[in-house]
Formats: C-alpha cells, structure tokens, sequence
C-alpha cells in the first residue's frame, strides 16, 4: 500500500459523448472521453494524471514495440437498477494484472493507485456507463515499456494506462468453433497464462486460418499432443457432460479467467458438480456421439456466455444440440447479467461500486 498523491485531472473541452450512437456500437471501436495514466521512473511511480484521451508519443526504439513486454486487462462497469455505476471484480483484475507483470519483468502496479485512478476515471466518465441490458463500458489496463534502447534487457520505465469504451454484445449468433492441431497458443512454461500482448499477436494467424474456413474461434489444445483442450480464441471454454460442468484444469499455458472463476463459482451455488481437469478432444467428441455433450460455451470478459452450437474436428464438422431455457448456460448467464445490474444477490462480493 503507498500514499496516492491527488490525482492530477485535465478535463475535455468538448466532451463527444452527444455524438454517439450507444445502439450501434462496435465493440472496441468507441472511446470514452479520459483516460488514467501514470509512469514509473527510477523505480518509483510517479504522479498520476487523468487527460483526455488521445494519441500517444512513444520512440522509435520504444522497447516495447521491440522486445514485447506489454501486458493488458480486460474488465467491466455495469449500470445499476438503482441508476448507479459499478466495477466487477476490479481486484481480480489487479491481481492478475500484477501476476502478468511478475512474469514479463515489469513492475507491480500498488492496490491503491490501481483502485483509486479506476474509481477517478470511471466516476469522471458515469455518463459513458450504458443503461441498455446487455450493455457495459469494457475497461482496458494496460501496461508497457518506455524505454527508448535497442538491447535485450528489460526496461527501466514504464507507463500503466487506463482507458474505457462503451460496448453491446460482442457476439450475437453462437459461434462455430474448431479444434486446433497444428499450431499452439502456448506451451507449459511459457506465458500463456499471463496476459501479455505477444500471446495473441503469435494467436493472429493460425486465428486467421480459422476464420477463413468459416469459423469463428479456435479450441486450442496442448503444446505436446495436441490432445488437451486448454482455451477457445480470447475465452476459457467450459463444457456439460452428462451433468457435470468441466473445464481445463488450469496451468501455466492457460489463463485464469476472472468469469471462468464466477461461472465455476455460480455453478458449485447452484449444487452442480464442477470438474476442473484435463479434457481431451476425443472425449469430447466420444460424449456429442453418445449424446452426453449437453453444452459448450466459452466465458470471458468481453464475451461473457458465449454459446458454441458447431465443432470441427479432423475436417468435419458436428452440430451440438440446441440448449434448452432451462441449460445452465442460460441459467449462469441470468444470474451473472442480475449480479452485475444489482438486481440480484451479490453473495461472493462481487461488486464494487465508484
């Protein structure tokens, strides 16, 4: 914990918020008007500020844009039925935040100058916050070097960056999905479970590849056999079979998703059996065949639920049964959406209001 110096705050002269069209949003492509910025110098962070947003100046031999150590969160505000404004799970999201910067070499980011610039900005932006259901202002984290060298070494400084975008649905259709086994995410004892910016740009291309045979996500498997399930494009992917919710155990290629956390959590409330384990693309295509396949869906942030409703596997393609109201998808995903609204119980302290 540190002392935060006052938060030094430049406001817009003309906010654009009239001029948006918040039915018609596409996601990641509108931005609120400030954004929380803060650098960390001689080894110390120095004096945080909140500007408009805007462009930013970097070197050409920015580091970062040479050796890679850049990482990222993801997370939520969500408009509240009492008409107010909050966070889900932002401590989560500072955690892991920090446990990307342990593994990139770059320095902690304090709780308290976390939570407070976060608080700042979103209470400074509450009129960007979306009212609509299904609506929210996604929050990107990020955190990159500044030093201008040309050398392997990590930088010196730094700057932590926080900005926010109005978002609908990221996905309206379920997603036809196919299992990768040529190339790799990642591989154990490597950086696939932090969020650092090279794990999706290496993602890009076999992502690609994907998307022109007409699907929407990749199911990653692992490094060695290309056997295991560990992810699906930007989600965890969760599985029902015969009952039971199953999802990747987690590992050091895998990352720990903060709704994988809720799902699983909101899953073992609801007295379902969860399974946590390795999962391997045979069993999962055994159990469609045996009909004992009853969902699959990814979860993340950005996507939240996200229904799979096709699987290619070794060149064919195979339907999954359409999930009936009562499937747990569909149950998880109401009582997720009632949390964050505070329309429904909030339990495990989920939420944070600013």
């Amino acid at each position: 914990m540190i002392d935060i110096l006052p938060i030094n705050t430049q406001k817009t002269d003309t906010s654009r918020l009239e001029s948006v069209d918040f039915d018609h949003i596409e996601f990641g492509k509108v931005f609120s008007d400030h954004m929380f910025a803060v650098d960390f110098v001689d080894g110390e962070w120095q004096e945080p500020h909140i500007v408009p947003y805007g462009d930013i100046v970097v070197s050409p031999a920015n580091s970062a844009l040479h050796y890679g150590q850049a990482i990222f969160e993801g997370m939520k505000a969500y408009h509240q039925a009492d008409g107010g404004v909050a966070l889900f799970r932002p401590l989560d999201n500072w955690a892991r935040l920090n446990v990307s910067a342990q593994r990139m070499c770059m320095p902690e980011i304090p709780e308290d100058l976390f939570m407070q610039g976060l608080k700042e900005l979103i209470r400074l932006d509450a009129q960007w916050v979306p009212a609509k259901p299904g609506s929210s202002l996604y929050i990107r984290p990020f955190m990159f070097a500044t030093d201008g060298f040309i050398g392997v070494r990590p930088s010196f400084s730094y700057r932590f960056i926080i900005f926010t975008c109005p978002v609908n649905k990221y996905y309206t259709k379920p997603l036809r999905v196919r299992f990768e086994q040529t190339y790799v995410r990642s591989a154990e004892g490597g950086a696939g479970y932090a969020k650092a910016a090279g794990n999706y740009g290496g993602a890009m291309y076999p992502s690609k590849l994907a998307q022109d045979q007409g699907y929407h996500n990749l199911i990653w498997t692992d490094a060695s056999e290309h056997r295991y399930v560990e992810e699906s494009g930007t989600m965890n992917i969760v599985f029902v079979l015969d009952g039971k919710v199953v999802t990747p155990a987690l590992s050091t290629s895998i990352l720990d998703g903060i709704t994988r956390r809720s799902v699983l959590a909101l899953a073992r409330d609801m007295g379902l059996t969860v399974e946590e384990r390795k999962v391997s693309s045979v069993e999962i295509m055994e159990a469609l065949a045996a009909g004992k396949l009853e969902e699959a869906f990814g979860v993340g942030t950005a996507a939240t639920i996200a229904t799979i409703a096709t699987i290619g596997y070794e060149g064919q393609d195979y339907d999954l049964p359409v999930a009936p109201a009562t499937a747990f998808s569909h149950r998880v995903r109401a009582a997720l959406d009632a949390i964050r609204a505070g329309e429904g119980a909030d339990i495990h302290d989920w939420m944070v209001r600013v």
